[in-house]
């Protein structure tokens, strides 16, 4: 009988020449890198327009859903590490077709979101240089982001964590600066009063608060890359089980308390869309300077989620080819154990972000956002699925004894793919969303019309002896 261990094992050979040179606290700071990026220092602000001060709970959901994803995500990486994560995960578990649709709406959502992060540096740009074109900065960090993914995985590695180290450092500053502004300085303009006093916590009622929570997903978009970069760890069991935990104590420190503050000195309906609520807090504190180093921040954490978002579509795509799914030279690695052309193809979103940004430069980040969030929400939604199948299969094959297990199995993976599913939904019925299902249904479509004419024949025989 074949046990999920060594059935699984022709996956993970298949996927064999990336360098495993990633330490733990790389891992850390990749999926930090993903995650604390436009979402939170340009996102937060459409959030914050739908929802008012109840953008807290919204956030607290999303990183609710955030938590159940990590522990089903860490559970099954810890089992199996390879660079397809859960694209592979879903084509060992549930189906070949599963394994296809998931990579490639993954692909093509994280090429999107490297679009709508390239915009965002763009538009952060124009705070010191207002009279240059956007696309030039678009096509200039673009090149040195693409070049540093090229190089090597320690590279990348290397840059991902100083990145990450500058914009969690400000972080930490903001914080301190913050809370000394609302409990401190005997400013009677700031404090929690704040939360109610434009037409109450909830201004735009419950559904303001469940919209605010698509915003939140696309956010915490990227932590999964946790498992796609456990392919290339030195030591993957701990790395993954590390990176689990700092990252989800990080990300709700990160998200929920800064939120917090920020709505405490800035009232909700001034936060505006315009530019980044932190950039306002500081303009609103009135320190000297203050204004262009957070911008400089900003600026880091998009190119550092950019960098993050490049590295994990490359490895998605390689993944892919060599699953048999993609031109064979997309799988194909460099000396240093690169797959160029599978970086090359994943930039082409930063080639989309730039005509968008030059036919509708006033909503070109918003429109990126609302496409690439389909694909996002689909593989959280089957990660989710993937893990009830995965559990089922570990139950009735059996297998090698699990050193990390999500908690309240089976309702918490459930609770987490009921809570995708309502968020997918509501995404028709919100105006700036509507285009992610109008994209990402007949996306699916065709993608699965392209697998039956093109792979189900030759895959049906593959799954069939992989799960013998």
């Amino acid at each position: 009988m074949t046990t999920p261990d060594n059935g699984f094992a022709q996956i993970t050979h298949r996927e064999l020449g990336l360098r495993r040179q990633l330490t733990s606290g790389q891992m850390s700071m990749i999926a930090i890198g993903g995650a604390i990026g436009t979402g939170l220092f340009m996102g937060s602000a459409y959030a914050i327009g739908y929802a008012g001060p109840s953008v807290l709970v919204s956030y607290a959901i999303g990183a609710l859903i955030t938590l159940l994803l990590m522990g089903c995500l860490a559970e099954m990486t810890v089992a199996h590490s390879t660079s397809g994560s859960f694209g592979v995960y879903a084509e060992f578990y549930i189906s070949p077709l599963a394994g296809f649709l998931v990579r490639y709406a993954y692909w093509a959502a994280i090429v999107l979101a490297v679009g709508a992060e390239v915009t965002a540096v763009a538009m952060y740009m124009k705070y010191w240089f207002a009279n240059v074109p956007e696309w030039v900065w678009i096509v200039s960090f673009s090149s040195v982001l693409i070049l540093l993914n090229a190089i090597s995985v320690k590279t990348f590695g290397n840059f991902e964590y100083w990145f990450s180290t500058i914009k969690i450092s400000a972080i930490v500053g903001f914080i301190i600066l913050a809370v000394y502004v609302v409990f401190g300085s005997g400013n009677p303009e700031y404090g929690v009063q704040n939360y109610t006093v434009h037409d109450g916590f909830f201004p735009h009622g419950l559904s303001g608060m469940w919209m605010a929570v698509i915003v939140s997903i696309f956010s915490y978009l990227s932590v999964e890359m946790i498992a796609v970069a456990a392919g290339e760890a030195a030591d993957p069991e701990q790395a993954v089980k590390k990176a689990f935990r700092a990252t989800i104590v990080r990300l709700v420190v990160f998200y929920l308390l800064t939120l917090a503050l920020m709505l405490a000195i800035v009232p909700w309906n001034q936060a505006g869309q315009t530019q980044s609520p932190f950039v306002t807090v500081m303009q609103t504190i009135g320190i000297p300077g203050a204004t262009g180093v957070m911008n400089f921040v900003i600026l880091i954490a998009a190119l550092s989620a950019m960098n993050s978002q490049l590295y994990i579509t490359t490895r998605m795509m390689f993944s892919l080819s060599r699953a048999g799914f993609a031109p064979k030279s997309m799988g194909a690695l460099s000396k240093n154990g690169i797959p160029l052309n599978a970086l090359l193809l994943s930039s082409s979103g930063i080639a989309l972000a730039t005509l968008l940004n030059v036919v509708y430069p006033q909503s070109s980040f918003t429109l990126m956002m609302a496409i690439s969030m389909f694909g996002a929400i689909f593989t959280w939604f089957m990660i989710f699925l993937t893990h009830l199948f995965f559990r089922r299969y570990r139950k009735r094959h059996g297998g090698a004894k699990l050193s990390f297990q999500l908690r309240l199995f089976p309702y918490s993976t459930l609770l987490g793919l009921v809570l995708m599913g309502a968020v997918m939904i509501t995404t028709y019925f919100t105006e700036a969303f509507k285009m992610t299902l109008v994209f990402g249904v007949p996306f699916l479509l065709i993608l699965s019309a392209v697998y039956y004419g093109f792979f189900r024949k030759g895959r049906a025989k593959a799954s069939n002896k992989a799960l013998a």
